[in-house]
């Protein structure tokens, strides 16, 4: 059964409700890492993060170009701690060449969403910003409510077959 307008607004807006990821990585020997970064999304569902050089999960995305992402619905705002909204996505990591046309723009983003501590962190030579690029996921709006995202189109959603 296609998903509902309902469930494809609620999907769509999933991402405005929160500030932070979870970040899943691997290292280079494939040994599993977890950590969160604040994130600003892009137009086609990107996700950039801006991370200092020095933490493991930097390390890791610079060795894989891999990671995948999980948004969850906050636990004072759920009805039940066991069938939390969800959205989770795996994705390809590029570094934004601090040089580049975009770098400014998305700072800015950042220091609109997040404040001053920006102008501190972009002046620390080892951060850096790195875009997320989903290429699968899934949104979960509660206990048998799953649906696959459209790998075609990531603003769509198609019933869960697995």
């Amino acid at each position: 059964m296609a998903p509902s307008q309902q469930v494809l607004t609620a999907y769509r807006q999933f991402p405005t409700t929160v500030s932070s990821l979870l970040l899943s990585t691997v290292d280079g020997e494939g040994q599993p890492h977890g950590s969160y970064a604040p994130f600003v999304m892009g137009p086609q569902r990107e996700f950039y993060i801006f991370v200092s050089g020095l933490a493991s999960h930097t390390r890791h995305l610079a060795e894989t170009q891999r990671a995948a992402i999980l948004l969850i619905e906050d636990e004072a705002q759920c009805s039940q701690i066991f069938a939390r909204k969800q959205l989770t996505y795996r994705c390809t990591a590029t570094f934004v060449d601090r040089h580049g046309a975009c770098w400014q723009q998305l700072i800015d983003q950042f220091q609109q969403r997040f404040g001053d501590i920006i102008a501190t962190l972009k002046s620390l030579a080892d951060f850096q910003l790195v875009q997320l690029t989903p290429y699968e996921g899934r949104f979960v709006t509660g206990f048998g409510a799953a649906y696959d995202v459209d790998p075609n189109d990531l603003n769509g959603l198609k019933p869960n077959r697995r």
